[in-house]
């Protein structure tokens, strides 16, 4: 697999890095919109359906759920079709689960989330384990550009979203159903990538090499920070419109915060592994990126404070950067290719898992106290340990499975 050349590269190897580079982005694009489109239409589904917030909180939930179990056989499945052919058969699962969830029917609402959850889960694992195998002297930026895109795609969904039901009069089932025609693109162009062998095939034992990173301090705290700071990112996908609205604002304006939280977190994602590239230790970074986040969760508590676009603002900028970041420690602590693809199925097994139950608590915590002030203190308190797991996996280390 080519790594980022200089301009001396033959035209056709830059061609086909340039398509690469494409069809990472655009499987990238891909891993958020289904997920950020449920957000600002909860009110919506809540009405059509007569689902409870806890029931609600489930369809974040369950993807977060398959996050969790798949990651960890993503590593074996990738030694037999490789890594272009489970990221194709990835689109394609995700374009028949967003069609399911569009279905009328309760049932295939939870069934097409579940499927297309399998299949974000595939794209999550493998593309660090790629970056590091594709672009090793810049994963830096790659992981920058791919990350970014994931941003973009969650800001985009969280914005247009109630517009395409409501303005456009979809509904909330077709504004559901409007982004499988953005997992075909991207399936269609990483098609050309099924010629390039890209199978990991680690040596020794898969069982073996899961005890060895089990009993890693580090990967602990890697796998830790991303679960941390996924539960807090999924609990603001799923819930923040409510939040919003529970002030007194419209659902419209609810969204755009959405996107606006998604949208600086786009810029947090970008900035932070190329400011994190440019050193050996990460700590000061982890500092920053926590104390941002608790400013912005305290201030929200307190609505007089200041504009709401501001805090709003600020923990997206967070979130986003913890994200690109946690994506980052997968790549930067790990010495091989199949170490950063088997260190990616453990850190998003146990981080997805511990993520999964964020949606679910903060909607049931919503139901018992109808005060959302209740879940921001909650999610201070979480980032306390997110502070100290995220300190421990910013040293200058890595995981060995040699």
């Amino acid at each position: 697999m080519p790594s980022l050349r200089t301009p001396s590269q033959p035209p056709v190897a830059r061609a086909k890095d340039g398509l690469l580079i494409a069809g990472i982005l655009l499987i990238a694009l891909n891993l958020r919109p289904a997920l950020a489109a449920v957000g600002p239409l909860v009110g919506l589904i809540r009405d059509s359906t007569g689902l409870s917030n806890t029931m609600l909180g489930l369809l974040t939930t369950l993807p977060l759920l398959a996050f969790a179990g798949i990651s960890l056989v993503t590593p074996l499945a990738t030694r037999r079709f490789g890594i272009p052919g489970m990221l194709a058969a990835a689109m394609g699962l995700l374009t028949i689960g967003i069609f399911v969830r569009s279905i009328p029917s309760v049932f295939t609402l939870y069934v097409g989330t579940l499927l297309l959850g399998v299949a974000i889960a595939f794209g999550n694992v493998l593309l660090p384990g790629l970056v590091k195998q594709s672009f090793s002297k810049k994963f830096g930026l790659m992981t920058s550009m791919y990350s970014g895109a994931m941003g973009v795609g969650a800001a985009v969904a969280a914005g247009i979203t109630v517009p395409l039901a409501e303005g456009l009069q979809c509904g909330w089932r077709g504004a559901l159903a409007v982004w499988a025609a953005l997992a075909v693109i991207a399936l269609l162009l990483w098609l050309p990538q099924l010629s390039r062998s890209v199978h990991v095939r680690p040596p020794g034992s898969y069982k073996q090499a899961m005890k060895q990173l089990l009993a890693s301090r580090l990967a602990w705290n890697v796998a830790l920070f991303m679960g941390l700071q996924s539960l807090a990112f999924y609990v603001i996908l799923a819930w923040l419109p409510d939040m919003i609205q529970g002030r007194g604002e419209d659902a419209v304006f609810a969204g755009w915060m959405l996107s606006l939280s998604q949208a600086t977190g786009v810029l947090g994602s970008l900035l932070t592994p190329l400011w994190a590239g440019k050193r050996p230790d990460q700590r000061s970074i982890i500092l920053v990126l926590i104390a941002l986040e608790v400013v912005a969760l305290f201030c929200l508590i307190f609505p007089a404070i200041g504009p709401v676009q501001l805090w709003v603002a600020m923990i997206g900028f967070a979130l986003g950067g913890s994200f690109g970041l946690s994506l980052y420690l997968i790549v930067v602590r790990s010495n091989s290719t199949e170490t950063a693809t088997k260190l990616s199925g453990m850190a998003q097994a146990v981080g997805y898992s511990l993520a999964a139950t964020g949606p679910f608590i903060a909607g049931s915590l919503f139901d018992f106290t109808a005060n959302w002030n209740y879940v921001f203190v909650l999610m201070l308190a979480l980032a306390g340990i997110k502070l100290y797991t995220g300190l421990g996996a910013a040293r200058p280390e890595e995981v060995s499975l040699e």
